[in-house]
Protein backbone atom coordinates (compact mmCIF):
# COMPACT_ATOMS: atom_id res chain seq x y z
CA UNK A 1 0.00 0.00 0.00
CA UNK A 2 0.92 3.44 -0.70
CA UNK A 3 2.62 5.57 2.01
CA UNK A 4 0.64 7.65 4.76
CA UNK A 5 1.93 11.11 4.65
CA UNK A 6 1.16 12.72 7.58
CA UNK A 7 1.67 16.19 8.40
CA UNK A 8 0.87 19.45 10.42
CA UNK A 9 -0.25 22.93 9.58
CA UNK A 10 0.60 26.19 10.92
CA UNK A 11 -2.52 28.48 10.26
CA UNK A 12 -5.57 29.90 11.79
CA UNK A 13 -8.38 27.43 12.47
CA UNK A 14 -11.38 28.54 10.26
CA UNK A 15 -13.04 29.16 13.56
CA UNK A 16 -10.34 31.56 14.29
CA UNK A 17 -10.59 33.25 10.90
CA UNK A 18 -11.83 36.46 10.44
CA UNK A 19 -14.52 36.05 7.86
CA UNK A 20 -16.02 32.16 6.94
CA UNK A 21 -18.90 31.86 4.24
CA UNK A 22 -20.63 28.54 3.97
CA UNK A 23 -23.21 28.11 1.54
CA UNK A 24 -26.16 25.10 1.65
CA UNK A 25 -28.34 24.62 -1.62
CA UNK A 26 -31.69 22.84 -0.23
CA UNK A 27 -33.70 19.92 -1.45
CA UNK A 28 -35.56 21.61 -4.04
CA UNK A 29 -32.63 23.79 -5.70
CA UNK A 30 -32.25 22.42 -9.16
CA UNK A 31 -28.36 21.43 -8.94
CA UNK A 32 -29.46 19.82 -5.36
CA UNK A 33 -32.16 17.93 -7.43
CA UNK A 34 -30.00 16.61 -10.18
CA UNK A 35 -27.26 15.44 -7.54
CA UNK A 36 -30.34 13.79 -6.22
CA UNK A 37 -31.77 11.86 -9.32
CA UNK A 38 -28.39 11.31 -10.74
CA UNK A 39 -27.66 9.07 -7.29
CA UNK A 40 -31.32 7.57 -7.52
CA UNK A 41 -30.35 6.48 -11.18
CA UNK A 42 -27.25 4.75 -10.47
CA UNK A 43 -28.82 3.08 -6.82
CA UNK A 44 -32.04 1.73 -8.97
CA UNK A 45 -29.11 0.71 -11.89
CA UNK A 46 -27.32 -1.25 -9.00
CA UNK A 47 -29.86 -3.31 -7.90
CA UNK A 48 -31.60 -4.18 -11.30
CA UNK A 49 -27.66 -5.09 -12.61
CA UNK A 50 -27.53 -7.26 -8.50
CA UNK A 51 -31.25 -8.78 -9.98
CA UNK A 52 -30.34 -9.93 -13.31
CA UNK A 53 -27.44 -10.15 -13.47
CA UNK A 54 -25.60 -11.20 -9.97
CA UNK A 55 -23.27 -8.27 -9.43
CA UNK A 56 -23.04 -4.68 -10.30
CA UNK A 57 -22.33 -3.60 -14.11
CA UNK A 58 -20.15 -0.70 -15.29
CA UNK A 59 -22.19 2.45 -15.41
CA UNK A 60 -21.71 6.44 -14.52
CA UNK A 61 -24.71 8.62 -15.12
CA UNK A 62 -23.50 11.45 -13.44
CA UNK A 63 -23.94 13.82 -16.53
CA UNK A 64 -27.85 15.02 -15.77
CA UNK A 65 -29.24 18.65 -16.43
CA UNK A 66 -32.60 20.05 -15.15
CA UNK A 67 -34.03 22.52 -17.60
CA UNK A 68 -35.94 25.00 -16.23
CA UNK A 69 -39.77 25.58 -17.58
CA UNK A 70 -41.66 28.07 -17.99
CA UNK A 71 -44.19 29.17 -15.78
CA UNK A 72 -46.73 32.21 -15.00
CA UNK A 73 -46.76 33.12 -11.14
CA UNK A 74 -49.48 34.93 -9.18
CA UNK A 75 -51.29 35.70 -6.20
CA UNK A 76 -53.39 33.39 -5.56
CA UNK A 77 -51.85 30.41 -7.77
CA UNK A 78 -50.50 30.72 -10.88
CA UNK A 79 -50.23 28.51 -14.42
CA UNK A 80 -47.40 25.99 -15.74
CA UNK A 81 -46.96 26.92 -19.52
CA UNK A 82 -43.89 24.20 -20.17
CA UNK A 83 -42.73 21.07 -18.22
CA UNK A 84 -38.86 21.11 -16.87
CA UNK A 85 -36.89 18.84 -18.80
CA UNK A 86 -34.59 16.46 -17.56
CA UNK A 87 -31.75 15.18 -19.33
CA UNK A 88 -30.13 12.20 -18.18
CA UNK A 89 -26.45 11.24 -19.51
CA UNK A 90 -23.48 9.88 -19.58
CA UNK A 91 -22.93 5.93 -19.33
CA UNK A 92 -24.12 2.23 -18.86
CA UNK A 93 -24.46 -0.80 -19.38
CA UNK A 94 -27.72 -2.69 -21.60
CA UNK A 95 -26.91 -6.03 -22.08
CA UNK A 96 -24.61 -8.59 -20.31
CA UNK A 97 -24.38 -12.18 -21.54
CA UNK A 98 -27.61 -12.09 -23.80
CA UNK A 99 -29.40 -10.31 -20.89
CA UNK A 100 -31.01 -6.96 -21.81
CA UNK A 101 -31.76 -4.08 -19.12
CA UNK A 102 -33.73 -0.83 -19.70
CA UNK A 103 -31.52 1.06 -18.81
CA UNK A 104 -33.65 4.31 -19.57
CA UNK A 105 -36.66 3.36 -18.15
CA UNK A 106 -34.57 2.26 -14.66
CA UNK A 107 -32.85 5.81 -14.46
CA UNK A 108 -36.70 7.16 -15.53
CA UNK A 109 -38.51 5.36 -12.62
CA UNK A 110 -36.44 6.35 -10.41
CA UNK A 111 -35.78 10.00 -10.87
CA UNK A 112 -39.97 9.94 -10.94
CA UNK A 113 -40.55 7.83 -8.03
CA UNK A 114 -38.29 10.48 -6.12
CA UNK A 115 -40.01 13.89 -7.50
CA UNK A 116 -43.24 12.20 -5.70
CA UNK A 117 -41.77 11.64 -2.52
CA UNK A 118 -39.51 15.01 -1.99
CA UNK A 119 -41.41 17.40 -4.21
CA UNK A 120 -44.63 18.07 -2.89
CA UNK A 121 -46.52 19.95 -5.53
CA UNK A 122 -44.29 18.37 -8.36
CA UNK A 123 -46.60 15.55 -10.68
CA UNK A 124 -43.73 13.64 -12.28
CA UNK A 125 -45.72 12.88 -15.13
CA UNK A 126 -46.87 16.32 -15.87
CA UNK A 127 -44.77 19.12 -14.80
CA UNK A 128 -41.27 17.52 -16.19
CA UNK A 129 -40.35 15.64 -19.47
CA UNK A 130 -37.69 13.35 -19.62
CA UNK A 131 -34.55 12.67 -22.09
CA UNK A 132 -32.38 9.95 -21.82
CA UNK A 133 -28.74 10.41 -23.52
CA UNK A 134 -26.96 7.45 -21.67
CA UNK A 135 -25.14 5.20 -24.09
CA UNK A 136 -22.91 2.00 -24.02
CA UNK A 137 -19.46 2.62 -21.99
CA UNK A 138 -16.11 2.13 -24.07
CA UNK A 139 -14.91 -0.94 -24.26
CA UNK A 140 -11.73 -0.11 -22.19
CA UNK A 141 -13.43 1.54 -19.28
CA UNK A 142 -15.98 -1.42 -18.97
CA UNK A 143 -13.50 -3.93 -19.19
CA UNK A 144 -11.61 -2.30 -16.36
CA UNK A 145 -14.91 -2.48 -14.65
CA UNK A 146 -15.53 -5.96 -14.93
CA UNK A 147 -11.85 -7.09 -14.20
CA UNK A 148 -12.74 -7.17 -10.35
CA UNK A 149 -16.46 -6.01 -10.74
CA UNK A 150 -17.51 -9.49 -9.48
CA UNK A 151 -15.76 -9.15 -5.89
CA UNK A 152 -18.22 -6.71 -5.14
CA UNK A 153 -20.96 -9.20 -5.51
CA UNK A 154 -19.44 -11.97 -3.62
CA UNK A 155 -19.43 -9.49 -0.73
CA UNK A 156 -22.87 -8.20 -1.31
CA UNK A 157 -24.26 -11.76 -1.09
CA UNK A 158 -21.95 -12.45 2.39
CA UNK A 159 -22.82 -9.42 3.89
CA UNK A 160 -20.40 -6.04 4.93
CA UNK A 161 -18.31 -7.59 7.63
CA UNK A 162 -18.69 -5.37 10.60
CA UNK A 163 -15.82 -2.52 10.70
CA UNK A 164 -12.85 -4.25 12.84
CA UNK A 165 -9.54 -2.78 13.30
CA UNK A 166 -7.41 -4.28 10.23
CA UNK A 167 -9.94 -6.95 9.23
CA UNK A 168 -9.17 -8.34 5.88
CA UNK A 169 -11.59 -7.31 2.92
CA UNK A 170 -12.98 -10.73 1.51
CA UNK A 171 -11.23 -9.96 -2.00
CA UNK A 172 -9.57 -7.73 -4.19
CA UNK A 173 -11.07 -4.16 -4.53
CA UNK A 174 -11.19 -3.09 -8.15
CA UNK A 175 -9.29 -1.02 -10.03
CA UNK A 176 -9.73 3.07 -10.27
CA UNK A 177 -11.46 4.64 -13.12
CA UNK A 178 -10.29 7.31 -13.22
CA UNK A 179 -6.70 9.75 -11.98
CA UNK A 180 -9.01 11.86 -9.57
CA UNK A 181 -8.55 13.55 -6.37
CA UNK A 182 -11.28 14.72 -3.43
CA UNK A 183 -10.57 15.62 0.11
CA UNK A 184 -12.23 15.56 3.26
CA UNK A 185 -12.12 17.17 6.56
CA UNK A 186 -13.64 17.25 10.16
CA UNK A 187 -15.27 18.64 12.03
CA UNK A 188 -17.88 21.28 11.27
CA UNK A 189 -17.28 24.84 12.42
CA UNK A 190 -20.29 26.12 14.20
CA UNK A 191 -21.16 28.06 10.96
CA UNK A 192 -21.19 24.77 8.92
CA UNK A 193 -23.55 23.32 11.22
CA UNK A 194 -25.97 26.16 11.29
CA UNK A 195 -26.33 26.55 7.81
CA UNK A 196 -26.87 22.88 7.64
CA UNK A 197 -29.19 22.97 10.45
CA UNK A 198 -31.06 25.67 8.93
CA UNK A 199 -32.21 24.70 5.62
CA UNK A 200 -32.75 20.75 6.99
CA UNK A 201 -35.27 22.48 9.38
CA UNK A 202 -36.63 24.51 6.60
CA UNK A 203 -37.59 21.26 4.57
CA UNK A 204 -38.23 19.15 7.36
CA UNK A 205 -41.84 18.20 7.70
CA UNK A 206 -42.48 20.39 11.16
CA UNK A 207 -41.46 23.19 9.30
CA UNK A 208 -44.20 22.53 6.48
CA UNK A 209 -46.79 21.68 8.72
CA UNK A 210 -46.28 25.41 10.11
CA UNK A 211 -45.73 27.29 7.00
CA UNK A 212 -47.30 24.91 4.24
CA UNK A 213 -47.07 27.95 1.69
CA UNK A 214 -43.33 27.55 1.46
CA UNK A 215 -41.65 24.99 -1.26
CA UNK A 216 -38.29 22.58 -1.24
CA UNK A 217 -36.29 25.27 -3.35
CA UNK A 218 -34.29 27.03 -0.25
CA UNK A 219 -31.01 28.05 -0.13
CA UNK A 220 -28.69 29.28 2.35
CA UNK A 221 -25.52 31.45 2.51
CA UNK A 222 -24.14 31.77 5.90
CA UNK A 223 -21.14 34.65 6.30
CA UNK A 224 -19.66 34.95 9.36
CA UNK A 225 -17.23 38.38 10.62
CA UNK A 226 -15.45 38.00 13.74
CA UNK A 227 -18.62 36.55 16.16
CA UNK A 228 -21.53 37.87 14.05
CA UNK A 229 -23.12 35.86 11.31
CA UNK A 230 -25.52 36.96 8.78
CA UNK A 231 -27.47 34.20 7.00
CA UNK A 232 -29.06 35.41 3.59
CA UNK A 233 -32.16 32.16 3.15
CA UNK A 234 -34.03 31.81 -0.18
CA UNK A 235 -37.23 30.42 0.18
CA UNK A 236 -39.22 29.59 -3.01
CA UNK A 237 -43.39 30.61 -1.56
CA UNK A 238 -45.78 28.24 -3.32
CA UNK A 239 -48.48 31.48 -4.91
CA UNK A 240 -51.90 29.55 -4.16
CA UNK A 241 -51.08 29.97 -0.16
CA UNK A 242 -50.41 33.66 -0.95
CA UNK A 243 -54.22 35.70 -1.53
CA UNK A 244 -52.34 39.39 -1.52
CA UNK A 245 -48.84 41.10 -1.27
CA UNK A 246 -49.62 41.97 2.38
CA UNK A 247 -50.28 38.45 3.16
CA UNK A 248 -46.91 37.55 1.47
CA UNK A 249 -44.86 40.12 3.66
CA UNK A 250 -46.53 39.10 6.71
CA UNK A 251 -45.74 35.42 6.49
CA UNK A 252 -42.09 36.51 5.31
CA UNK A 253 -42.02 38.28 8.54
CA UNK A 254 -43.11 35.67 10.65
CA UNK A 255 -40.68 33.22 9.07
CA UNK A 256 -37.75 35.20 10.43
CA UNK A 257 -38.79 35.44 13.86
CA UNK A 258 -39.58 31.64 13.91
CA UNK A 259 -36.19 31.34 12.71
CA UNK A 260 -34.87 33.44 15.16
CA UNK A 261 -36.38 31.41 18.52
CA UNK A 262 -35.19 28.10 16.14
CA UNK A 263 -31.47 29.14 16.23
CA UNK A 264 -32.07 30.18 19.74
CA UNK A 265 -29.48 26.82 20.42
CA UNK A 266 -26.82 28.84 18.44
CA UNK A 267 -26.62 32.04 20.27
CA UNK A 268 -24.27 30.78 23.04
CA UNK A 269 -21.55 30.83 19.71
CA UNK A 270 -22.25 33.97 18.47
CA UNK A 271 -22.71 37.26 19.42
CA UNK A 272 -25.62 37.86 16.86
CA UNK A 273 -27.21 36.20 14.38
CA UNK A 274 -28.95 38.75 11.83
CA UNK A 275 -31.34 36.45 9.24
CA UNK A 276 -32.20 38.25 5.37
CA UNK A 277 -34.98 35.98 4.01
CA UNK A 278 -35.49 36.85 -0.07
CA UNK A 279 -34.12 40.18 0.00
CA UNK A 280 -34.49 40.58 -4.14
CA UNK A 281 -38.09 41.18 -2.69
CA UNK A 282 -39.87 44.33 -2.74
CA UNK A 283 -43.05 45.93 -1.48
CA UNK A 284 -43.94 48.11 -3.97
CA UNK A 285 -43.31 45.85 -7.28
CA UNK A 286 -46.39 43.62 -7.16
CA UNK A 287 -46.68 40.28 -8.03
CA UNK A 288 -42.84 40.24 -9.64
CA UNK A 289 -41.66 41.76 -6.17
CA UNK A 290 -42.28 38.72 -4.58
CA UNK A 291 -40.51 35.47 -4.56
CA UNK A 292 -43.66 33.12 -5.70
CA UNK A 293 -43.73 29.98 -7.42
CA UNK A 294 -46.44 27.39 -8.39
CA UNK A 295 -44.42 24.51 -7.58
CA UNK A 296 -41.93 25.50 -4.63
CA UNK A 297 -39.09 25.60 -7.71
CA UNK A 298 -37.39 28.18 -9.01
CA UNK A 299 -36.70 25.11 -11.70
CA UNK A 300 -40.12 25.90 -12.98
CA UNK A 301 -39.50 29.00 -14.87
CA UNK A 302 -36.26 30.63 -13.87
CA UNK A 303 -33.06 28.89 -13.08
CA UNK A 304 -31.62 25.51 -14.72
CA UNK A 305 -29.57 22.66 -12.43
CA UNK A 306 -26.76 20.70 -13.64
CA UNK A 307 -24.88 17.73 -11.63
CA UNK A 308 -21.62 18.92 -9.57
CA UNK A 309 -22.86 22.33 -9.18
CA UNK A 310 -24.32 22.08 -5.96
CA UNK A 311 -23.58 20.72 -2.49
CA UNK A 312 -20.11 18.51 -2.17
CA UNK A 313 -20.15 14.87 -0.56
CA UNK A 314 -20.83 16.44 2.97
CA UNK A 315 -23.76 18.32 2.04
CA UNK A 316 -21.97 22.15 2.23
CA UNK A 317 -20.29 24.56 0.08
CA UNK A 318 -17.56 25.52 2.05
CA UNK A 319 -15.51 28.07 0.59
CA UNK A 320 -12.48 27.99 3.37
CA UNK A 321 -12.20 24.63 3.13
CA UNK A 322 -9.89 23.11 0.31
CA UNK A 323 -12.54 21.86 -2.35
CA UNK A 324 -12.58 19.02 -5.11
CA UNK A 325 -14.03 19.12 -8.03
CA UNK A 326 -14.93 15.91 -8.83
CA UNK A 327 -19.05 15.55 -9.52
CA UNK A 328 -19.44 12.77 -6.79
CA UNK A 329 -23.79 11.86 -7.61
CA UNK A 330 -24.37 9.31 -10.55
CA UNK A 331 -20.95 8.10 -10.50
CA UNK A 332 -20.83 4.22 -10.32
CA UNK A 333 -20.01 3.10 -6.38
CA UNK A 334 -17.93 0.39 -7.18
CA UNK A 335 -14.58 1.58 -8.96
CA UNK A 336 -15.26 5.59 -9.47
CA UNK A 337 -12.95 7.47 -7.10
CA UNK A 338 -14.66 10.36 -7.83
CA UNK A 339 -17.60 9.59 -5.83
CA UNK A 340 -16.10 6.95 -3.29
CA UNK A 341 -13.13 8.97 -2.57
CA UNK A 342 -15.50 12.14 -2.10
CA UNK A 343 -17.21 10.14 0.65
CA UNK A 344 -14.05 8.43 1.74
CA UNK A 345 -12.65 11.16 2.73
CA UNK A 346 -15.35 13.04 4.92
CA UNK A 347 -15.48 9.60 6.32
CA UNK A 348 -11.79 9.18 7.61
CA UNK A 349 -11.75 12.68 8.25
CA UNK A 350 -14.39 12.07 10.82
CA UNK A 351 -13.03 8.91 12.19
CA UNK A 352 -9.70 10.77 12.92
CA UNK A 353 -10.92 13.86 14.64
CA UNK A 354 -13.17 11.69 16.75
CA UNK A 355 -10.64 8.63 17.60
CA UNK A 356 -7.25 10.55 17.60
CA UNK A 357 -6.96 12.72 20.78
CA UNK A 358 -5.36 16.59 20.34
CA UNK A 359 -6.34 17.54 16.91
CA UNK A 360 -8.30 21.08 16.15
CA UNK A 361 -8.91 20.17 12.24
CA UNK A 362 -8.47 17.72 10.32
CA UNK A 363 -7.92 17.17 6.19
CA UNK A 364 -7.81 14.09 4.49
CA UNK A 365 -6.90 13.60 0.85
CA UNK A 366 -6.92 10.79 -1.66
CA UNK A 367 -5.65 10.85 -5.02
CA UNK A 368 -6.02 7.72 -7.67
CA UNK A 369 -4.44 6.33 -10.52
CA UNK A 370 -6.78 4.94 -13.04
CA UNK A 371 -6.43 0.97 -12.80
CA UNK A 372 -4.38 1.13 -9.81
CA UNK A 373 -6.58 -0.68 -7.18
CA UNK A 374 -8.81 1.90 -5.03
CA UNK A 375 -7.87 0.55 -1.87
CA UNK A 376 -4.14 1.83 -2.80
CA UNK A 377 -4.60 5.18 -3.63
CA UNK A 378 -1.40 7.05 -5.21
CA UNK A 379 -1.32 9.22 -2.35
CA UNK A 380 -3.18 9.10 1.27
CA UNK A 381 -2.34 12.66 2.75
CA UNK A 382 -3.24 13.99 6.30
CA UNK A 383 -3.13 17.08 7.30
CA UNK A 384 -3.72 18.18 10.62
CA UNK A 385 -4.40 21.96 12.88
CA UNK A 386 -2.42 20.33 15.98
CA UNK A 387 -3.83 21.79 19.95
CA UNK A 388 -0.77 23.78 21.44
CA UNK A 389 -0.22 20.56 24.14
CA UNK A 390 0.04 18.22 20.78
CA UNK A 391 2.82 17.39 19.51
CA UNK A 392 2.75 15.70 15.69
CA UNK A 393 4.77 12.51 16.49
CA UNK A 394 2.53 11.44 18.76
CA UNK A 395 -0.26 11.03 16.51
CA UNK A 396 1.04 9.84 13.43
CA UNK A 397 1.02 6.14 14.26
CA UNK A 398 -2.82 5.78 15.03
CA UNK A 399 -3.84 8.12 11.80
CA UNK A 400 -2.15 6.21 9.80
CA UNK A 401 -3.63 3.30 11.13
CA UNK A 402 -6.78 4.69 10.75
CA UNK A 403 -6.32 5.61 7.33
CA UNK A 404 -4.78 2.07 6.39
CA UNK A 405 -7.56 -0.06 7.64
CA UNK A 406 -10.24 2.02 5.91
CA UNK A 407 -8.99 1.52 2.63
CA UNK A 408 -8.27 -2.16 3.12
CA UNK A 409 -12.02 -2.37 4.22
CA UNK A 410 -12.93 0.01 1.48
CA UNK A 411 -15.07 -3.28 -0.65
CA UNK A 412 -17.34 -2.63 2.90
CA UNK A 413 -17.41 0.82 2.05
CA UNK A 414 -18.29 0.44 -1.62
CA UNK A 415 -21.06 -2.07 -0.92
CA UNK A 416 -23.19 0.31 1.56
CA UNK A 417 -22.98 3.07 -1.22
CA UNK A 418 -24.62 0.59 -4.00
CA UNK A 419 -27.53 -0.13 -1.37
CA UNK A 420 -30.85 1.39 -1.69
CA UNK A 421 -30.31 2.13 2.17
CA UNK A 422 -27.22 3.81 1.51
CA UNK A 423 -26.42 6.80 3.17
CA UNK A 424 -27.30 9.92 1.94
CA UNK A 425 -23.87 11.96 0.53
CA UNK A 426 -24.47 14.35 3.86
CA UNK A 427 -25.74 11.95 6.13
CA UNK A 428 -22.93 9.34 5.65
CA UNK A 429 -20.42 12.18 5.87
CA UNK A 430 -21.88 13.40 9.30
CA UNK A 431 -21.99 10.05 11.12
CA UNK A 432 -18.46 9.99 10.61
CA UNK A 433 -18.13 13.40 12.54
CA UNK A 434 -20.72 12.39 15.25
CA UNK A 435 -20.23 9.60 15.91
Amino acid sequence: MSAVVVESLIQASVEDQKVELVERKGLGHPDSICDALADEGSIALCQEYKRVCGRVLHHNLDKAMLVAGTSSPKVGGGTVEKPMKLILGDRATFKHEGRFIDVPEIVIQAAKDWIRSHLKWVDPERHVVYQSEIKPGSPELVGLFDQNAMTVGILDRCGAQDELPGAPTLSPPPGANDTSAAVGFAPLTKTEEMVLSVERYLNSERFKQLFPGTGEDIKIMGFRQGRRVRLTVAIAFVDCFVPSAKAYFENKKNIREHLQNYLKSFQNDFESIQIDINTLDNPLGGESGMYLTVLGLSAEGADSGQVGRGNRANGLISLNRPQGVEAHAGKNPINHVGKIYSHLAHYVAGRIYNQVGGIREVYVYFCSQIGRPISDPLIASVKVLLDSKTGLDSIKAPIETIVRNELRQINDFTAKLSSPASLTAINFSRSASSS
